[in-house]
């Protein structure tokens, strides 16, 4: 019998890299999206023909239990939020809907149509916020500083509690920074790489950037969701750190990616005060000792290697473009 597994914000990073995985172990993909006036599949437009797309919506409950009964899958994989870290400053209301809330939504829905559908939740690293211990585990205290954090905070623990209040098989994956070409180009690595790209080809001649010294433990976002699926594929449910357990600062980001291209990145770094939080998070590192013991996980892309990657993907788009 075919696996089905849900992914919701199939269209975002994270979403376009597992239901390609999943496509790989044989699954049937159900992919949700949102109606929206304007709609982007780039991300999965080579798998699109191969996948299920569905309208729903995490502000509504009723379109989860519609899906749910309509399609029966067995995985659920909640990726869906507003997961860009200073808009949640500008709608936290609508934050909290979408990543505190909506998880909720989810939640209830699986527990009325069927329990024993297994349930994927995108916990954030931002939950640590203000950290409380280095590296951070599964047992360090949450600190978050932004409204998106807070509201991570409330779906985590929303996942936890529907776990063991309903012994409902539900997991919770915290996530640390993970990036790819996929990256939306609001999010500082890709700002990053394709600043490298524009400046590299002439087409700009600097890169403005916020606080330099801010400290993250960054790995490659197609590592990051076959743990997702391994949490879901282990004898009972749990909450599981994944992170490379190497933390590096922006400054040095910038260094690794202007250097690829033979530039140095302080003839080029703007610090503007525009883009700086107004609560900084200064450092991450994620302890993922238990995701290696338990489940056998490991990265296999460098914080080097990725940030090339990601430059040599800009710069092949960009010359694609402009020879189009």
């Amino acid at each position: 019998m075919v696996k089905k597994a849900l992914i919701t914000g199939v269209t975002g990073q994270d979403g376009s890299y597992l239901a390609e995985f999943l496509l790989e172990q044989g699954y049937e993909v159900i992919g949700m999206v949102r109606r929206t006036s304007l709609l982007n599949y780039q991300r999965i437009k080579h798998i699109q023909d191969r996948i299920t797309l569905v309208s729903g919506d995490l502000l509504d409950q009723a379109s989860m239990i519609d899906i749910l009964r309509e399609y029966r899958p067995q995985e659920v994989y909640n990726l869906a939020a507003q997961s860009f870290v200073p808009t949640s400053w500008k709608q936290p209301v609508l934050t909290g809907e979408f990543t505190a809330l909506g998880v909720t939504r989810v939640l209830e829905a699986i527990r009325f149509v069927d329990p024993s559908i297994k349930f994927y939740q995108a916990s954030s690293s931002e939950m640590f916020g203000k950290v409380q211990e280095v590296p951070q585990s599964e047992k360090t205290p949450f600190y978050p500083r932004s409204p998106y954090g807070v509201a991570k905070v409330y779906g985590h623990w929303i996942t936890v509690n529907y776990r063991e209040s309903y012994d409902m098989f539900a997991v919770s994956g915290i996530l640390f920074n993970h990036e790819s070409p996929r990256r939306g180009l609001e999010f500082s690595t890709r700002k990053v790489s394709h600043g490298v790209a524009m400046i590299k080809l002439g087409m700009a001649d600097e890169l403005r950037m916020g606080n330099l010294e801010s400290e993250r433990d960054w790995g490659y976002a197609g590592d990051y969701v076959r743990a997702m699926w391994m949490m879901l594929q282990d004898e009972k449910p749990d909450t599981y750190v994944v992170a490379t357990g190497t933390t590096h600062p922006v400054r040095e980001l910038c260094d690794v990616a202007f250097a690829h291209v033979g530039l140095d990145y302080r003839d080029y770094v703007v610090q503007d005060p525009a883009f700086m939080r107004p609560a900084e998070v200064d450092q991450l590192i994620g302890d993922a000792s238990k995701a290696k013991a338990v489940l056998g996980w490991e990265p296999t892309v460098s914080f080097e290697g990725l940030v090339r990657m990601m430059v040599d993907a800009d710069l092949d788009m960009l010359q694609r473009n402009c020879g189009a």
